[in-house]
């Protein structure tokens, strides 16, 4: 088991969405939009990528969770999105729809292609276990609005990261081709883990208000390698890669999820439902 209660979906009494952001006319200030911005990227990609399975899980239930947790992302990426845009004048789906691959600020990790729903589930572990610690310390950020975003946001990862990882022992220790492609799916991802927990000079510019990625290496670490042991499998050897999403360099794959993201929006600017 993960250790993580997947029925506490509950928001936190002081947590904030992004209408409520929106209507308490808050400003970021300009690095603490920087960071904001970091964070809202990783959620939206993520969530864009997980959208891709609805109608393609292997079962019907699963469409309807990964359907539920890439909207959780969405909504994280919104609140992040709407903070973020105080600083510029600018509007969550500004942010979202109207910049250029070479302009969003997320991990590597999150533009790994789905591949196989094994290779889907090792990144979205990685990505949840990563996301609900980074989540919890976020929650006592000297900078309120960040707190409030992540009171909410950690109570919804605490369910992905318990998906991810019921379904990683499901197929580790099921068949042995259900092994192999589980194991295929962590070799592939492993090379981006390690760009989760890189500190640089924005982090270094916002202490107390910002969490600090290298603090998250050992607990998220210590997490996958309890998950990936429990499902019968190896942690894997393979090195890390070459990233750089955090300065805007990033794979090719995240050209064509974010030309899909955007394109109805780009061919019908202004348009509303």
């Amino acid at each position: 088991m993960s250790g993580f209660d997947s029925a506490t979906r509950v928001s936190a009494g002081q947590a904030l969405t992004a209408e409520d952001i929106a209507a308490a006319g808050l400003k970021a200030e300009e690095d603490v939009a920087r960071y904001a911005l970091r964070l809202a990227d990783d959620a939206l990609i993520c969530s864009q990528q997980l959208s891709w399975w609805i109608s393609r899980a292997p079962e019907l239930e699963e469409d309807i969770a990964l359907g539920n947790i890439a909207l959780d992302l969405l909504g994280h990426a919104r609140s992040f999105y709407t903070y973020a845009g105080t600083a510029w004048g600018k509007s969550e789906d500004d942010l979202a729809y109207w910049r250029t691959e070479d302009e969003f600020r997320c991990v590597h990790l999150v533009q790994v292609p789905n591949g196989d729903f094994g290779q889907t589930i090792a990144r979205q572990l990685v990505f949840a276990l990563y996301a609900v610690h980074l989540y919890e310390q976020l929650t006592r950020s000297t900078d309120e609005t960040l707190a409030a975003i992540a009171a909410k946001a950690v109570k919804e990862v605490e369910y992905h990261v318990d998906h991810a990882w019921q379904w990683l022992l499901r197929l580790g220790l099921g068949t042995a081709e259900s092994a192999r492609r589980m194991q295929a799916g962590l070799d592939i991802v492993w090379p981006y883990v390690e760009e989760l927990f890189e500190d640089d000079e924005l982090i270094d510019a916002l202490e107390g208000v910002a969490v600090r990625p290298s603090t998250l290496r050992e607990p998220v670490l210590a997490a996958l390698e309890r998950a990936i042991d429990e499902a019968g499998l190896s942690v894997p050897s393979t090195p890390t890669a070459v990233t750089g999403g955090r300065r805007g360099i990033h794979r090719e794959h995240l050209g064509y999820v974010v030309a899909e993201m955007q394109v109805i929006a780009r061919r019908f600017p202004g348009a509303s439902w």
